[in-house]
């Protein structure tokens, strides 16, 4: 009886690290989304026109004239390419990672993964020019590309009758990292600027953004330290796979799936596709519709932020296991398919606010249960290999989305994007509808 307790208990300790590891990460990734126009405006200045940062500018401009004939979409590009870059890592490195796991256990990679990402902090408190600014970035998304292996670990603590529970406590992770992340920029930035208060350590390469990566560092430390001290390995050795770990992403994605899966992988690809799209020109739509501040455009997002974090924290939790994954996922969908279509004709905030509600709900609940189904459908020995697999297409589509997106809301309007975006979600709602229900019993 003991013996049950304890065991039950180091799993609900392992979730708590598995959720705080999430929770940085996303932080780390958002946490500079509120910055990049006073990045371009600081770097622009250091640098000039030469360097990195000069042949990068000179590019971003030229897409601009071909956009709308001015300049004035540079620091939307600017923004895109930043984020686009630590997506871009994440596809690249979340596969390897999570494969990694299953041949030597997730305790290890995470231990490794976790301080990689405070070392990007580190370079990037002290980036005083703009080439060590992306590779800090280079850094901090290779390290990031761990989710796929705190995903698997979910897997690996949790029941199949419960998966969608702990796939739902993932989302609510992300959902409470994406609100912290721009708070915490947004406020640092604000309050604190090192180089005013201290001058004379600009030649040491401390910045305006200095105070949000110390920041940053000290929350990336804590976590390492966590994981050092708490997290007991959930993948023990009879249970790893022997499979070579491929480096190619591409090979990677080549590798032969069994039909769900590749089913499963293809539907989510073509939802974040459109999703994180519609997500990052969210804060352009409130600019051109309502005139919304920096103000606004934060309350939008905390507004999204809270409603995920409930659904995927606590709703999803309970209804996945009663209705069943794919249904959950594919009501999800159509909701997402709904929200984005209401966007595309809203004329009111009201109006705005109501398609980000169902937006949100939707996003909640197609997530997890997505992510569950992929981890039903495989073995225990495959488990971080799929869920890298399938966090890695995430990520792509999280890098080819915004630039995409942008590119069409400037040249047709957020109206055809958002209705384009509708119908793109919907194929995915489609999709979603012909998998298999997953075996629990095995």
């Amino acid at each position: 009886m003991s013996g049950k307790l304890e065991n039950s208990s180091s799993k609900n300790l392992s979730l708590g690290v598995i959720f705080l590891t999430i929770f940085i990460d996303l932080v780390g990734f958002s946490v500079i989304f509120p910055l990049f126009p006073s990045m371009l405006d600081y770097y622009f200045e250091v640098d000039g026109q030469s360097g990195l940062l000069g042949w990068l500018l000179e590019q971003l401009n030229q897409v601009s004239q071909l956009a709308d004939g001015s300049e004035r979409f540079t620091p939307v590009l600017f923004g895109g390419v930043l984020g686009s870059l630590y997506a871009a890592l994440q596809f690249f490195f979340a596969p390897f990672w999570g494969a990694m796991s299953d041949r030597k256990g997730r305790r290890s990679i995470l231990v490794y993964t976790s301080l990689g990402t405070c070392l990007s902090y580190v370079l990037w408190m002290f980036a005083g020019n703009f080439a060590l600014l992306i590779i800090a970035r280079l850094i901090g998304g290779a390290m990031s590309g761990n989710l796929s292996v705190a995903t698997a670990a979910v897997a690996d603590v949790t029941t199949k009758e419960n998966r969608s529970k702990g796939m739902g406590m993932i989302g609510a992770a992300f959902g409470l990292g994406f609100v912290t992340g721009p708070a915490i920029g947004g406020a640092c930035a604000h309050f604190v600027n090192p180089v005013e208060l201290w001058p004379e350590l600009a030649r040491f390469g401390i910045n305006p953004f200095s105070f949000v990566a110390f920041v940053a560092v000290i929350l990336s430390l804590g976590n390492f330290i966590w994981i050092r001290a708490r997290f007991a390995e959930s993948l023990p050795p009879e249970k790893r796979g022997q499979q070579r770990v491929i480096m190619n992403p591409v090979k990677r994605l080549k590798q032969p799936q069994i039909t769900p899966v590749r089913r499963t992988n293809f539907a989510y690809f073509v939802y974040i596709l459109a999703f994180a799209g519609m997500e990052f020109t969210l804060s352009f739509l409130g600019v051109e519709r309502f005139g919304y501040t920096p103000l606004d455009i934060t309350k939008m997002m905390v507004f999204v932020g809270f409603i995920l974090i409930l659904v995927q924290g606590g709703i999803v939790r309970r209804i996945a296991p009663k209705v069943g994954e794919k249904k959950t996922a594919s009501t999800g969908l159509l909701l997402v398919a709904v929200a984005l279509a209401i966007l595309s004709m809203a004329s009111s905030e009201g109006i705005l606010y109501l398609g980000l509600g169902f937006m949100a709900l939707g996003a909640g609940l197609c997530s997890p249960t997505l992510t569950s189904l992929i981890s039903l459908y495989v073995s225990e020995q495959e488990q971080g290999k799929a869920l890298g697999v399938f966090r890695s297409l995430g990520s792509l589509g999280r890098a080819i989305g915004p630039l995409s997106a942008s590119f069409v809301f400037w040249w047709f309007g957020s109206d055809k994007l958002y209705l384009i975006g509708s119908l793109i979600v919907l194929f995915a709602a489609y999709l979603s509808m012909r998998l298999p229900q997953p075996d629990k019993t095995s």
